[in-house]
């Protein structure tokens, strides 16, 4: 996936047009197109600026993801969520995937019915 590719599918998860986008960073509309079209790449500063309002990283968006990210098997905003979660502290990570572990637990239970 695309920098463009992944800053349209933030933009529209926050269900913001490409002038709020642009607002929000300091920049127009017209430019927010051309990054989302990837013919343009932003600075370093001005991506970071993006990555914050889009309540992304950085990392997130001008990395490359694996294969099975891009054929869509994990919706952006669990991409986006994922990325977030790499700021966490080892303990708050393991409460994370505990609650996971509980819920997965719980759907097991309930299909078994």
């Amino acid at each position: 996936m695309t920098f463009g590719q992944k800053i349209t599918l933030a933009r529209k998860s926050k269900e913001w047009t490409q002038t709020e986008l642009g607002n929000a960073i300091g920049t127009s509309r017209d430019i927010i197109g051309k990054y989302e079209r990837d013919e343009i790449k932003p600075s370093i500063e001005v991506a970071a600026k993006m990555a914050d309002v889009l309540d992304s990283s950085l990392d997130y968006l001008v990395r490359d993801i694996s294969p099975e990210l891009e054929k869509g098997t994990i919706p952006a905003n669990l991409i986006q969520q994922f990325s977030r979660l790499e700021k966490l502290s080892p303990a708050h990570k393991d409460h994370i995937i505990a609650v996971i572990d509980a819920f997965e637990a719980k759907e097991k239970l309930h299909s078994k019915k």
